[in-house]
């Protein structure tokens, strides 16, 4: 399985589980609108890969490196 981050600009992707501690950031990101079975278009990664711009439900949204690695997809 791999994980938001590595995916390319330009790939539309599926969200299977959202990793990471059940605490404040898991939280933050499914009140982002990212939740199990919502599909991802990638944007834009950054040079650097951070950050990386996502469009999930109709609207923009910029994700840290490292909440994007939490996030495991499929094609």
């Amino acid at each position: 399985m791999r994980t938001l981050k590595e995916v390319k600009s330009g790939e539309t992707v599926r969200a299977v589980k959202i990793g990471g501690e059940a605490g404040p950031v898991k939280r933050r990101i499914m009140d982002m609108g990212i939740t199990k079975g919502v599909e991802i278009f990638v944007r834009k990664v950054a040079p650097l890969g951070d950050p990386v711009e996502v469009t999930v439900r109709g609207y923009e949204l910029s994700l840290r490196k490292a909440d994007a690695e939490s996030i495991e997809v499929e094609s």
